[in-house]
């Protein structure tokens, strides 16, 4: 039985039918006011719990994606015979025309293939890299003076895109059909038009918004992005058609002339004289010697027989897997779900887990974390530090040692599952918002400003450096159930990845909650603490002061008795009734017995999971 208060369940529903963040600007039968639901509640369901839905349940193939029209390609795309791969790549290219606010062509991209073949998971990495011909110093002359990080707009931030390299990879291993097929969908949707969906609508204006404030202190050219997203001067409002024929003719191009086109044909001599134009230290050369890496998934056991998997560093999925090895010294099930004791476990370890990720995670082509990060011991060790009636002022990493090697949160998740057994767990992103605001001219994307994620103090295993990957907050997940690959899953949004993989986690596996429902139920996120950008402790270059306790964000799901019980115990509790911190869920269930999927979506985007 849910360990869940009925008045839980009924004002965490309440509060997102409520939502005025979710209003649209103009009347749209479409999109649900805030004013047309005051004074009513959610209606009762027959079986499950009162706020959530049922999962989807189909014998042959699923996908869930944060837009319905892109789960449907996917479904087309497996029913026409593509792989999971297939689709998922179908699926991707659609979401960076239908969800320009999460994703594109502009950023990166990480994947978990489970190959049913080999009963094996196996990673990509396809994130990018900085110029090679670029110094740290060099970079530094370019900063403002005093700057102790790079700009979120604008060319320094920018990032080779690894995502359509990794759509090659990806095919070349396991796609069945075209690309030229695969990729024909987004094309025809970027030609002819889709409707733009409610919250996408609203983070465009978001978008929008804060780009122009930006423009106020920072000098970058929106031009082009103006052009592509916002010609008349606004964002596009829910269920108007919006069309992007430049990003038509880019994905067209791809199609035809393969990986080799958007590295080094004309698609990327436009984006290299275009960043060139801007001040970037790019060249043709950089772009065409960018390569996806296949890597080896890392698991660690949880209880019951499950074991979270997740990708390794320059990704954030190691603090994932720490705070599961730290978690699992104490039964949370003894407690309710909402109660101030589970709510403040999760909290420590997530701070103690993301005080390791700002010390050690990076790029292991330049410095590896440290192997001891996620053993049994470990987790011990970083358990007993968690005083179990107080938030602790300050949290330390841990006394290791990353060995070095010569030379030294917007983002989209979607997984799509096939009749054979493949299922892939896949997320991409441009990181902040839409990107850093530039758009090569003519193509119709925008490029990540995932740059801004480098330290730049020299000491840092983070530090900026030529031809390096920096930082990266997006992780795929999956969960091995005794021993077989069970889930592919993954929630978006910068920070709350891996403490939202924890939650869905503990969701199933301590509460027995469905697979809907483990991402319906309330959430927290909590923001604060040392950052892998930040310098290190101690050094020249740390200057800024460091907020180590944070702000514990939680829904209005959670209830009020736990929110003052966690403030009289020491954490900053704010209650965030937007939805907008605590992710985008998507995931999908495979019945090892008889094969039928299961799949569930977030309510707080505007996907949809579906299957046939």
């Amino acid at each position: 039985m849910l360990k869940l208060t009925r008045s839980l369940l009924l004002a965490g529903a309440a509060a997102f039918l409520a939502n005025p963040a979710l209003a649209e600007d103009a009347p749209n039968p479409a999109a649900t006011t805030a004013e047309a639901t005051k004074g009513i509640g959610p209606g009762a369901r027959p079986v499950g719990a009162q706020w959530s839905r049922s999962p989807v349940i189909a014998p042959h193939g699923m996908a869930a994606t944060a837009h319905p029209l892109a789960t449907q390609i996917a479904l087309d795309i497996l029913k026409a015979g593509g792989s999971a791969v297939d689709a998922a790549i179908a699926a991707n290219a659609a979401l960076g025309l239908m969800e320009p606010t999460g994703n594109g062509i502009g950023g990166d991209l990480f994947a978990i293939v489970h190959d049913p073949e080999t009963g094996q998971l196996v990673g990509i990495n396809g994130s990018g890299r900085s110029p090679a011909g670029q110094t740290l110093e060099q970079l530094k002359a370019k900063l403002s003076a005093g700057a102790t990080s790079l700009p979120p707009v604008g060319a320094l931030p920018v990032t080779i895109p690894g995502t359509v390299d990794a759509w090659f990879d990806m095919h070349a291993r396991y796609g069945t059909l075209p690309m030229e097929q695969v990729l024909a969908p987004a094309i025809r949707y970027a030609r002819e038009g889709h409707p733009v969906a409610p919250v996408i609508a609203m983070y465009l204006d978001r978008g929008l918004k804060n780009y122009e404030r930006q423009q106020a202190t920072t000098m970058f050219d929106f031009t082009n992005a103006r052009a592509t997203w916002f010609k008349e001067g606004r964002a596009p409002r829910a269920g108007e058609v919006f069309r992007n024929p430049d990003l038509a003719n880019t994905l067209e191009a791809i199609a035809k002339g393969g990986r080799d086109e958007f590295y080094a044909g004309q698609t990327a001599r436009v984006m290299v004289d275009y960043l060139q134009r801007q001040g970037s230290a790019f060249t043709l050369a950089d772009f065409a010697a960018h390569d996806s890496e296949w890597v080896d998934v890392a698991c660690v056991t949880y209880r019951k027989g499950y074991e979270l998997c997740e990708l390794p560093p320059n990704s954030q999925g190691f603090a994932a897997l720490q705070m599961v090895n730290i978690l699992k010294n104490v039964d949370l099930s003894q407690w309710e779900r909402g109660s101030p004791q589970v709510l403040h476990y999760i909290t420590e370890a997530k701070r103690l887990a993301f005080e390791d990720a700002a010390r050690f995670y990076a790029d292991p082509d330049f410095a590896r974390a440290p192997a001891e990060l996620l053993s049994d011991d470990y987790g011990r060790q970083r358990f007993a530090l968690i005083d179990p009636a107080r938030a602790t002022p300050a949290f330390s990493p841990g006394a290791l040692i990353a060995p070095k090697l010569e030379g030294e949160g917007d983002t989209t998740y979607m997984t799509v599952a096939d009749k054979d057994g493949m299922m892939v767990s896949l997320i991409q992103s441009n990181y902040r918002g839409m990107g850093g605001g530039l758009v090569p001219d003519g193509l119709g994307f925008m490029f990540q400003d995932r740059g801004e994620l480098y330290s730049l103090d020299p000491a840092h295993p983070n530090a900026y450096a030529p031809a390096k990957r920096p930082f990266q907050t997006i992780i795929p997940a999956f969960i091995r159930k005794d021993g077989k690959p069970w889930m592919s899953f993954g929630l978006m949004g910068g920070g709350m990845q891996p403490q939202g993989h924890v939650q869905v986690l503990i969701n199933l596996v301590d509460y027995g909650m469905n697979l809907q429902e483990a991402g319906d139920a309330a959430r927290l996120h909590h923001d604060g603490g040392r950052q892998p950008t930040d310098a290190l402790a101690g050094s020249p270059f740390d200057t800024a002061p460091v907020d180590t306790l944070g702000v514990l964000q939680v829904e209005p799901g959670i209830p009020a008795a736990t929110v003052e019980a966690l403030r009289a115990m020491g954490h900053n509790v704010e209650v965030e009734s937007t939805g907008i911190p605590f992710g985008g869920y998507q995931a999908i269930v495979r019945d090892p017995v008889t094969g039928v999927y299961t799949g569930a979506t977030e309510m707080r985007k505007d996907g949809q999971a579906s299957g046939y």
